[in-house]
């Protein structure tokens, strides 16, 4: 069944219909989801919600444009929380220059000290990057982030930098932008990668696939996904939903 390696069910768009929406996504296909983080209190949130649902994982962490709630002694609950059976990475974190706050030498700080987090117990990384290609690689190849392993989530830069994760061994997120008409750079990602380093995301409930472009997004709408990369790679639908399944417990190191 299809894995959905980076959602939000936490998110107050779902507070009206949240646990009847998930109670009904095995009907579409839905096999695991792993709900990611953005700060301490979604970190509460999303554990609560994988000690709820067995098929629900905790992705925990601050996300670049929320770094400036950090320090040590949060730092110190976050590294606590990461103990909990239900958590199997550390993020998302990364670097995030779309707007001029956090500072960006900030940014690095957290990122780092979250990557040293992930190492110390053991677990892969969801890392976040926008506007910010060459410093997120940079500060990566610096923090030896190959010898953590994770992916990037919601990828989004072209085939050079996707040589360079994949070179590292991260794994790439694919969703619903693959889908839009000027994806162009995307498409051309999908189309050099391995399958075997990708795995499917939602983000929801932002980017839904077309045709419910702009729509609140959630797992359901993942089998357009995996259309879109079928189509691309010329492959069965039912063996890249197999694939992206097996890479998505490799990444979070998932037994059954």
């Amino acid at each position: 069944m299809i894995f959905d390696t980076h959602a939000h069910y936490e998110d107050a768009q779902f507070d009206p219909d949240r646990d009847k929406l998930i109670q009904g996504l095995h009907e579409s296909g839905i096999g695991m989801i792993a709900d990611a983080a953005s700060d301490l209190e979604t970190t509460r949130q999303i554990l609560k919600l994988a000690h709820q649902y067995d098929f629900i994982y905790a992705v925990i962490g601050v996300h670049p444009s929320e770094t400036e709630v950090l320090d040590e002694s949060r730092l110190a609950w976050l590294d606590l929380q990461c103990h909990d059976n239900r958590v199997v990475a550390v993020g998302e974190i990364g670097l995030d220059y779309h707007y001029p706050e956090p500072a960006p030498d900030f940014q690095k700080k957290w990122f780092c000290r979250q990557m040293e987090m992930a190492r110390q117990n053991g677990l892969p990384i969801v890392v976040h990057s926008r506007d910010a290609a060459k410093d997120t690689l940079d500060v990566m190849k610096a923090a030896h982030a190959e010898e953590i392993g994770g992916d990037i989530h919601c990828f989004s830069y072209g085939k050079e930098m996707a040589r360079e994760y994949l070179n590292m061994g991260f794994f790439l997120g694919i969703g619903g932008v693959l889908t839009f008409k000027n994806a162009r750079k995307l498409k051309e990602v999908v189309a050099y990668a391995p399958i075997e380093s990708m795995v499917l995301e939602t983000d929801c409930p932002y980017l839904a696939p077309e045709p419910h472009r702009g729509s609140r997004n959630s797992s359901a709408n993942l089998p357009l996904v995996v259309k879109a990369i079928a189509e691309i790679k010329q492959m069965e639908y039912d063996k890249v939903v197999e694939i992206t399944e097996q890479n998505a417990k490799r990444l979070y190191r998932i037994d059954s």
